[in-house]
């Protein structure tokens, strides 16, 4: 049996896509931002319904994002608060779990007493339905610490 080039690409490229799907979701934590700590949500956290926090090797932060339960492509209102640390600044990076979407990484805006807000929106999945990890990062002087956050959207 002969291929034509054409055939041989496009079974390629779909094992490539396959590959990435199956590296993606067995390796997702090598995927989160770079770090010199990773912090773990408290347990029971659901985004979906209230403000998850996460204890931290010198404090306590808390994430909320609002409205609830979280959409796709409609502003989001993201607030951290961080309390036990001098955070230089807060980011916070969404990341399909088991499929890219894209760079969206915002950083959030200090309005004192270690409170950080922003706004930013998520893309809307062709699946209909998408596992994000929301990671915290917050950098001080002296490291970088990363917290992720799971949750659906959609499903």
């Amino acid at each position: 049996m002969k291929f034509s080039k054409s055939h041989l690409l496009n079974l390629a490229m779909i094992v490539a896509l396959i590959a990435t799907a199956v590296v993606g979701h067995h390796f997702s934590p090598l995927l989160l931002p770079k770090a010199d700590v990773t912090g773990a949500a408290d347990p029971g956290c659901d985004l979906q319904r209230r403000a998850c926090a996460a204890t931290l090797p010198q404090g306590h932060m808390k994430l909320s994002i609002t409205p609830r339960p979280i959409p796709f492509l409609q502003p989001l209102r993201v607030e951290v608060t961080v309390s036990g640390i001098e955070a230089r600044k807060v980011e916070v990076d969404f990341a399909g779990e088991s499929m890219s979407m894209g760079y969206n990484r915002s950083e959030l805006t200090a309005s004192g007493s270690g409170r950080y807000g922003g706004e930013t929106s998520l893309p809307v999945c062709v699946s209909g339905g998408m596992t994000w990890v929301a990671t915290v990062i917050i950098e001080t002087d002296r490291q970088r610490i990363a917290v992720p956050f799971r949750f659906d959207v959609g499903h």
